[in-house]
């Protein structure tokens, strides 16, 4: 699907490539047509027909998101790119013609015609400027939850979308689920009565928090380039067991458990309740103690455990506001009445949404897996008209989805989590982490006000550092 030669106009208001193609070639005057299938035989595809795609982040979550483009049957995995050879090593073996770089500013400069869309799979901090520098190229862009690390990228990435027209998908691919859909219809249907409570509970993190930053390293693996995974954040001397994974654990670079399975087990509700943004957010967060009576102060880690409140407005599916409870560390809500002492919730037990309403309660694991009404066996019997379409495929159809509406064309087709339901929805969390990391700055468990407007607190002005932040030299983040 790649075009030879850019072009300026918007895909929008013009037929998409797949069909300019087309109707291309039947002007073309003395060519005899010929069916495609006589052409490629049985089964062929066009290269027309097919989304060229530059996966950045091979490793990892990025491995797995580029065999799934690729399995759609509809996707070239045209390009790598990846910090560090070894992350990227099984999808190099994979699709060996695919073209590796290390850095992705070089290979948006060297390679932008000859690719369609991007997938982003790297460390939070780095998702907004390789995505929004792909939508200013006219990209279409997958980018892995949460979307951004800041909340005014979050906010840029929502606005550049519309701006340059591109298909987007956040990679949280419960949106795609089945779950989250018949929960919707359930709500619509008044099974459960009007909801006014949420808990939504996670058994992350499964990675050190609340910890010390560790002692600087020379060991630096021939493979990793420190100062490019480093990219938009501060200059450090590189440190040991952060790379692949534990960077999570670290506000510099992760988003602690809230950022990591927000965007999938707070989907649901605001699809089901229509949530956009929050009020107000209060957190309590669990201490550490070094010695007795001794508490470490560690503000580069996030917390080990931690409790938020988050109020949402009254949205035109509610009767007033909504507070949604967020736990992770382990923590879970009180088991509801209806479930036996013995009975398990169902899904992931260590993962789960449940929704209180005045007439009943419902409940999901990740990925609104598992989706039941309570008592469990009203599930069974329950009787809603359909009213959103189902994704082929549930979760595992996100990608395919994604592709299919990249090669339609900008506002061709729907997709599960575009950017304008994936950018409020990051933005609720980023801004709770705002009350989780106040307790750093002094600021407690109060109530933290939010002005939406204007994208900040307005009682604790200490925490908006972090709405956004400075970027280094060569990694700059501009509107």
């Amino acid at each position: 699907m790649t075009e030879k030669k850019e072009t300026t106009t918007n895909e929008s208001s013009n037929p998409s490539r797949r069909d300019f193609i087309k109707s291309g070639a039947l002007a073309a005057a003395g060519f005899m047509i010929v069916p495609r299938f006589v052409l490629g035989g049985t089964g062929y595809t066009a290269p027309s027909d097919m989304l060229n795609v530059a996966g950045i982040g091979a490793g990892g979550k990025g491995e797995s998101d580029i065999a799934n483009f690729a399995k759609s049957g509809k996707a070239n995995i045209a390009f790598l790119c990846d910090v560090d050879d070894r992350s990227a090593a099984k999808s190099r073996a994979a699709f060996p013609k695919a073209k590796y770089y290390k850095d992705w500013r070089e290979m948006y400069d060297k390679e932008h015609k000859n690719f369609d869309a991007v997938s982003v799979s790297t460390p939070d901090h780095n998702h907004a400027i390789i995505a929004y520098h792909a939508m200013q190229l006219r990209k279409h862009v997958y980018v892995q939850k949460p979307l951004t690390h800041d909340i005014w990228e979050a906010r840029l990435l929502t606005d550049a979308a519309k701006k340059y027209k591109v298909v987007t998908q956040m990679g949280n691919q419960g949106a795609s689920n089945d779950g989250t859909r018949l929960m919707a219809e359930w709500y619509d249907a008044g099974l459960i009565g009007d909801v006014d409570t949420i808990y939504c509970w996670t058994n992350r993190p499964v990675w050190p928090q609340g910890i010390k930053w560790p002692e600087p390293s020379t060991n630096i693996p021939k493979e990793l380039d420190w100062n490019l995974w480093l990219g938009t954040a501060p200059k450090k001397d590189y440190v040991e067991k952060l790379v692949p994974f534990n960077w999570r654990g670290w506000w510099d670079y992760g988003t602690g458990a809230l950022g990591d399975m927000g965007c999938h087990l707070v989907e649901a509700p605001f699809r089901v309740l229509g949530l956009q943004y929050v009020k107000d957010v209060q957190a309590s967060v669990g201490s550490v103690y070094v010695d007795s009576f001794r508490k470490g102060n560690f503000p580069e880690s996030c917390p080990p455990s931690s409790h938020i409140t988050l109020t949402f407005p009254k949205t035109n599916k509610t009767k007033g506001d909504v507070t949604l409870h967020w736990m992770d560390g382990g923590i879970q809500p009180e088991r509801p009445e209806e479930l036996g002492p013995n009975e398990k919730w169902g899904g992931e037990e260590g993962n789960g949404t449940l929704f209180i309403g005045s007439k009943g309660k419902m409940y999901a694991s990740t990925y609104s897996d598992a989706a039941t009404l309570l008592p469990k066996e009203r599930t069974k019997d329950a009787k809603a008209p359909q009213k959103y379409k189902r994704v082929p495929g549930g979760a595992n159809g996100h990608y395919a989805q994604w592709v299919e509406a990249c090669l339609a064309g900008y506002g061709k087709m729907e997709v599960s989590s575009p950017f304008e339901v994936a950018g409020p929805l990051t933005e609720a969390l980023l801004m709770a982490n705002l009350a989780v990391r106040g307790h750093d700055l002094k600021g407690g468990a109060f109530k933290y006000t939010w002005d939406n407007n204007a994208m900040k607190v307005t009682n604790f002005d200490d925490v908006n550092q972090y709405v956004k932040r400075q970027y280094p030299a060569g990694f700059e983040l501009k509107a």
